[in-house]
C-alpha cells in the first residue's frame, strides 16, 4: 500500500498530500521526524538502514525517524517511528528546534528530538540491520569513514559535535 504523505509549503505549513511513492520520485516538500537517542553513559545509538530502504538504502544513521503521514500529528509520527524502527516506546522525548533538509533525493521540514534510554532496541527487520551504541567521539570519527545518512549528518552532526567534545 502507498501510504499518504503530508506535504509542505516554503514556511512547513501543510498544503495537500501525495502517496509516498510520488513524493519520492518528484521529490516533493514533506515532513520527516528525526529522534537521537541516548542512553544514560551518554553513548548514540547508530544503525545501519537496510538495502531496501526508498532512500539512502544501507547508510548508517544515529536518528530513529520516518516521514510524516497525511493527517498525522509530527509528535505523533515521532513516537510512531521511534517505536517501529527501534521498538523504544513510553520514553520522555526533548524537543529539538526543527530544520530543513533538502537534496536531490529528498526535501523535508525536519520535527527533531532527542531523548534517554537505556531499556533493549528491538530493530524493525525490514528498515535496520545492525545498531550499537557509540561514544559521540566515536560516532563524529567515523563522519568521514562510514557512509551516513546526509541528511542526519547535516541536522544533528552539528550537536553530536558538542557531545563529543
Amino acid at each position: 500500500m502507498d501510504e499518504l504523505v503530508a506535504l509542505l509549503d516554503s514556511d512547513g505549513k501543510v498544503c495537500g498530500s501525495a502517496p509516498r511513492s510520488v513524493m519520492r520520485r518528484d521529490n516533493l516538500r514533506h515532513g520527516a521526524t528525526g529522534v537521537l537517542v541516548r542512553n544514560s553513559a551518554g553513548e548514540i545509538y547508530v544503525h545501519r538502514r537496510t538495502p531496501t530502504k526508498d532512500v539512502y538504502p544501507h547508510r548508517y544513521d544515529f536518528a530513529a525517524g520516518g516521514v510524516v503521514a497525511a493527517g498525522e500529528d509530527p509528535y505523533d509520527a515521532v513516537v510512531r517511528e521511534l517505536d517501529e524502527e527501534l521498538g523504544i516506546t513510553g520514553v520522555e522525548l526533548t524537543r529539538l528546534p526543527e530544520g530543513d533538509y533538502a537534496d536531490e533525493h529528498t526535501s523535508y521540514r525536519a520535527y527533531l528530538y532527542t531523548c534517554v534510554w537505556d531499556g533493549p532496541v528491538k530493530h524493525q527487520p525490514e528498515e535496520v540491520e545492525w545498531g550499537a551504541w557509540m561514544s559521540p567521539a566515536d560516532l563524529v570519527a567515523k563522519f568521514d569513514e562510514w557512509s551516513f545518512m546526509p541528511d542526519t549528518v547535516a541536522l544533528l552532526g552539528p550537536l553530536v559535535r558538542t557531545y563529543a567534545q
